[in-house]
Order: C-alpha cells, then sequence, then structure tokens
C-alpha cells in the first residue's frame, strides 16, 4: 500500500523503516526545542536515569529492581537486603549518568570533538569509584584503579574476540577516538555508525572492569550531543545485545544499530514527546498512549475516524494529546448513553 513503511516478512518493520522513523521523530522533537536541559525538565530526564541505572547495571550482573533503584537514588534508602556493592553499582553509574544528561545542554558544534580522551576517563572513574572502594576488581593493581587504563593483559571473550595486548592500549583509544569524531561524517544510519564505535570501544576493552557500563555510557554521551535521548537497552535484552555485539566485532554492525535505534526511539516515544509535545502538538500515537488506552486502540479509533489525527508520507498516525481527551470523553459518554440508568444495558 500507498504512504506504508516498508516491512520484512511476518509484519516487522524493516531496519530502514526503523532508522527512518527514528529520524522523523528526532525532527518532531527538535521542532518543539529539541532536547529539554536537564535543569528545565528534570522529571523526564529522572525518568530516563532511573531506567538507565537499572537495565545498564542488570546487564552487568546487579539484582537490584527497579523500585530499588528509584528509592536508592530518589531517597538514598537501600530498600532490600542486598550486598552494599550492588547498591554502589548503582550509585556509581547513576552519578556518571546525571553528567552524561547534562551535557544535553552543551551540544557540541560541528568545530569542536564530540568526545575527549579525559571525558573517557571521568566517566569510568564516575561509574566505578563508589563501588571500587568496597568491592575492587581482584586481579587489578593499584594502577588499575577508576579512570586508569589496564596494565595487563585479559582474557578472550566468550566469543573469542581477544581484546589488545596492554601496551597497545593508548594507541587503539586514540585511533578509537578519531572515529568517533568523524561520526557526523559518516553515511548511512547514524545509529549504525554509532553501533560500529560502541563495539569497537568494547573490542579494546580499555580498563579491567567496568567496560560494558562505560561503553553504554559513552553512547550515550555522544548521542546526547548530537541531540537524540539516550538509549536504555533493557535487561531482559541482554542476549540478543550481546549477540549483536558478536555480530559488530565481525563487520555486521546493523543488528546492534537497529537495537540502539529501538532503545533511542523507546526513549523518545516514552519519555520525551509525550512530555514536551504539549497538547496541540502531533505526534505519533506511541507518545499518546497510556495505562487506560493501548496504541492499537489509538490506531484503530484514527482509522474509524473516531479520533482525529493524520496520518504523514511515512504512514505514521499522529495526534494530539487534546484530540486523544476529547475522543476518550466522547468515548466515555457514548458507553454511559448505552448503559443506560444504573449501568444496565439497553435493548433493542
Amino acid at each position: 500500500m500507498a504512504n506504508q513503511p516498508s516491512t520484512t516478512r511476518r509484519g516487522r518493520p524493516s531496519r530502514a523503516s526503523i532508522h527512518e522513523r527514528l529520524e522523523t521523530e528526532v525532527a518532531a522533537l527538535e521542532a518543539v526545542g529539541g532536547l529539554p536541559a536537564p535543569t528545565k525538565a528534570d522529571k523526564i530526564w529522572r525518568d530516563i536515569w532511573f531506567h538507565e541505572a537499572h537495565h545498564s547495571t542488570a546487564i552487568e550482573g546487579n539484582t537490584l529492581i527497579l523500585k530499588q533503584v528509584e528509592a536508592l537514588l530518589a531517597r538514598g534508602e537501600t530498600v532490600g537486603k542486598k550486598e552494599l556493592k550492588e547498591y554502589l553499582e548503582v550509585q556509581g553509574y547513576a552519578k556518571a549518568a546525571s553528567w552524561v544528561y547534562d551535557q544535553a545542554r552543551t551540544r557540541r558544534d560541528g568545530l569542536a570533538p564530540l568526545l575527549t580522551l579525559q571525558e573517557v576517563r571521568r566517566v569510568h572513574y564516575e561509574a566505578m569509584t563508589p563501588v571500587w572502594a568496597v568491592a575492587p576488581h581482584p586481579n587489578a593493581t593499584p594502577e588499575e584503579s577508576p579512570g586508569k587504563f589496564r596494565t595487563h593483559d585479559i582474557h578472550p571473550f566468550p566469543s573469542k574476540m581477544r581484546p589488545p595486548t596492554h601496551p597497545l592500549i593508548a594507541a587503539e583509544m586514540r585511533g578509537w577516538l578519531e572515529r568517533v569524531n568523524r561520526l557526523r561524517e559518516g553515511d548511512g544510519f547514524l545509529c549504525e555508525r554509532i553501533a560500529e564505535v560502541h563495539s569497537a570501544f568494547e573490542r579494546v576493552h580499555p580498563f579491567i572492569d567496568g567496560n560494558g557500563r562505560t561503553g553504554r555510557l559513552l553512547m550515550n554521551l555522544l548521542l546526547v550531543r548530537l541531540g537524540y535521548p539516550p538509549a536504555v537497552i533493557q535487561k531482559r535484552e541482554r542476549p540478543a545485545y550481546l549477540k549483536a555485539l558478536a555480530r559488530s566485532d565481525r563487520g555486521e554492525h546493523a543488528p546492534l544499530g537497529e537495537r540502539i535505534a529501538r532503545a533511542v526511539l523507546d526513549s523518545l516515544m516514552r519519555f520525551l514527546l509525550p512530555a514536551v509535545a504539549g497538547t496541540v502538538k502531533l505526534v505519533a500515537l506511541e507518545a499518546l498512549s497510556d495505562g487506560q488506552t493501548s496504541v492499537t486502540a489509538l490506531r484503530q479509533a484514527a482509522e474509524r475516524g473516531r479520533l482525529r489525527a493524520m496520518k504523514d508520507n511515512s504512514g505514521i498516525w499522529r495526534s494530539s494529546r487534546r484530540w486523544v481527551n476529547e475522543y476518550k470523553k466522547s468515548r466515555y459518554a457514548g458507553l454511559k448513553r448505552a448503559r443506560g440508568p444504573r449501568g444496565k444495558q439497553r435493548r433493542g
């Protein structure tokens, strides 16, 4: 059909359509002012902050659930009987993520580097210092503390990929930063280029511990500096994420790029657009769904003409918070009339 996004077998959207959809929604975000500064939109960033700190540490084995993470970060409460190091892992990650989010208000122009070596070290230092005080890596030397590169070799990954020997790390990181700072110039989809440098960082594995957490934080630092929301890789996606990383190690960056694009799109639709678009701005239906009305119900209402909405050139239905509220009121009124007095269904 015309104006419908391309799909693969079984109706799954193609990789290209996911990236194209992301670019469309980022443009919609730019139309209402772009990424809001954390100081001006604390509630939005706090929600993303809780989810990222929970899921990214859980990927590495942390067992705190989301509610425990929220209690820890919002109120300083250590809910549950977990090991101290688990709380400190979350606190360290959250502190580093808070600094990363703050960069949304200081987006780099085309002349400034997207990332520096000092910032790489800082992210690792912030994320790992709290837990290092009580549970340092058992094989770490004093020269391998947070913010410092490893000084001995480590075992190959389960995928058989062997990180470079430690004397080569400084040169490898210089080369990696050169590729990072050319991200704006590349061809193809941005999230695939992000995937390439993300997996390359993990292959270098410059630190003795905390490379996964640091790599995801650096990925989000690059995203926010380019005007994109952070990517929150869900803990349930861990096997698929690690598989995509392994494929990226072999030069297949598309699967990891798609996973990152979907995660960014989820942050955009769940946290950002609903909060910044106001009541009249047209946004995709995913940004307007809630616990009472699902995306499917809104789409069906739009297709039947019961919800005021417009389909864009990509086949995406768009509506506004005001129009959705009007639809809900009319739907409730219709149900009331159908039931009649005392909630009894009318006949005939």
